[in-house]
């Protein structure tokens, strides 16, 4: 089965045999945001490195080692698939604003984009699955009410990455451990 991006570029290529320009945009956005984390985990770690080798923990053969190393940076599937989600939970916010503004014409263009995005991720949870999985950890966590919403969240929340979306896991727990 092909990586997602193996599928984001497999997909642009598509999109501009295609003259899709919508998808086209969609793709370079996301592959732009991927590049952009890639760039950003680099720096961090030429920072890293600069600040150990002047505190003196490292050499400056193993600063630059380090640096060498950090410079390869790619993000793997699950880095992706953060970057992805986060692309999902902006439409998301998009389209709310735009519904409050009166800006059918924007929140359906973002809309499209969230479909587009959607189409990259995990396939979601439905209802059923979401509740049913929260059920068993707040089980796990011998949950007794809304106070141990984040013994329970910590449980569940690498479980459903991916999966299903933040906000709908932290509202079911909540609904879910007002009922005990």
């Amino acid at each position: 089965m092909p990586t997602i991006r193996e599928r984001l570029d497999a997909d642009l290529k598509d999109a501009m045999r295609a003259k899709d320009e919508l998808k086209l945009s969609v793709i370079r956005m996301a592959k732009s945001a991927i590049k952009y984390k890639e760039v950003e985990a680099r720096a961090t770690g030429e920072e890293a490195a600069k600040a150990a080798t002047s505190q003196a923990e490292l050499t400056p053969e193993m600063a630059s080692r380090l640096a060498a190393e950090r410079a390869g940076v790619v993000l793997d599937e699950a880095g992706i698939l953060n970057v992805l989600t986060t692309m999902v939970k902006q439409r998301r916010d998009s389209i709310e604003q735009y519904r409050a503004g009166n800006r059918a014409d924007l929140a359906e263009k973002e809309e499209k984009e969230l479909a587009i995005i959607q189409g990259y991720l995990p396939q979601q949870l439905s209802a059923a699955e979401l509740s049913a999985e929260i059920a068993k950890a707040i089980a796990e966590a011998s949950a007794k009410g809304p106070k141990d919403m984040g013994a329970v969240m910590k449980i569940v929340s690498p479980r459903l990455k991916g999966k299903a979306e933040g906000k709908l896991i932290s509202d079911e727990v909540k609904a879910q451990l007002a009922k005990l």
